[in-house]
């Protein structure tokens, strides 16, 4: 093993005891550390299907479930819990949801569904689609939901008269949602979180389940995906997060970058490894993109660099549109 990775990366898969944060650059190899180091956990011992993976998208997780079944041995007769946020809940919920009045077999509504029942709800509310569209009552309500505001929260926080009118549509979506036996997939996230809050034994015995926990894209994390991980790792304090300041882009849809920033305070005695080599990008391009993530404020102080040649200079260009973009793109692929 110790051959197929560069010193940063053999360190973040040796570390295999308390809290980890991985910094891990764009191209570093992140996937490959993550994937090696569960390898190692197993190698050392632990069970493989104590070991809990979470990732962000389907794609992702399958991804990363696939390398880590070419790197085990074939033999082994349980596996890694490799997945999403909204998988792992979706598991967890069809065991403890009958404690908060859903049935067991609940339906996951997605986006159509969704939009049916926003219209039913404004229709019931008596508010005309000139005033609020179902999309647009979606887009409070997923707001509201992806930082962990409730229908009476969002009733006392709206500022709008906009605002004020999905609040309402809001609460009465939530009791309709119910009563239909069906959850929205920002609700698989917030009912774990209330398990867990509500109901300390669950917590205790869904924790239990795993002594390691590895989240990737951690800087991706919204306030109550936080919460799920903590309450998940904070009996073992095995958790291992890989990301990357620099990459969290999703600030608009709840991530909030500083569960990344603050992870040393949030676990006392953690270890943190950065890994600044890249493989995916000339040296050229990465000098760069280091010149221009300087100026961001608040972040990690790390440098990336290439373990390729230096390669052509970047050119920076603009274009009026989408379209003159494609085609001098496409141009430029047949003049070389």
């Amino acid at each position: 093993m110790e051959g197929t990775l560069n010193p940063s990366q053999q360190e973040a898969v040796n570390v295999t005891e308390g809290p980890l944060l991985v910094l891990a650059g764009a191209g570093s190899g992140k996937t490959r550390v993550v994937t090696l180091r569960i390898a190692e956990l197993i190698r050392r011992g632990t069970a493989p299907d104590r070991i809990l993976a979470v990732t962000f998208t389907n794609k992702a997780a399958s991804e990363m479930a696939e390398r880590v079944q070419g790197v085990l041995d074939s033999s082994l007769s349980t596996k890694p819990l490799v997945c999403t946020f909204h998988s792992y809940c979706v598991r967890l919920l069809r065991r403890h949801i009958k404690q908060l009045g859903y049935p067991a077999n609940f339906t996951i509504y997605a986006r159509g569904d969704q939009e049916g029942l926003a219209r039913s709800v404004l229709r019931q509310i008596h508010v005309p689609t000139t005033q609020l569209r179902p999309g647009d009552l979606l887009f409070f309500i997923n707001h509201w939901k992806s930082r962990s505001i409730t229908p009476s929260q969002a009733t006392t926080q709206a500022g709008t008269d906009k605002e004020h009118v999905a609040a309402i549509g809001y609460r009465r979506y939530q009791r309709d949602l119910k009563n239909k036996g069906a959850v929205d997939f920002d609700d698989l996230l917030l009912l774990t979180d209330q398990l867990f809050r509500d109901f300390p034994e669950i917590r205790k015995k869904e924790a239990a389940a795993f002594d390691h926990v590895l989240i990737d894209e951690y800087q991706d994390t919204n306030a109550t995906q936080y919460r799920i991980v903590t309450a998940l790792a904070k009996d073992h304090r095995n958790l291992c997060v890989v990301g990357d300041d620099d990459q969290s882009i999703y600030r608009w849809r709840g991530a909030e970058v500083e569960h990344l920033l603050q992870f040393s305070a949030d676990w006392p005695g953690a270890c943190t490894v950065t890994l600044e080599e890249n493989y995916r990008s000339t040296g050229a391009i990465l000098d760069l993109a280091n010149r221009l993530i300087l100026h961001n404020k608040t972040r990690y102080q790390k440098i990336l660099r290439p373990a390729r040649p230096a390669g052509e200079k970047p050119r920076i260009l603009q274009f009026p549109d989408e379209t003159t973009e494609a085609s001098e793109v496409v141009d430029d692929i047949r003049r070389r």
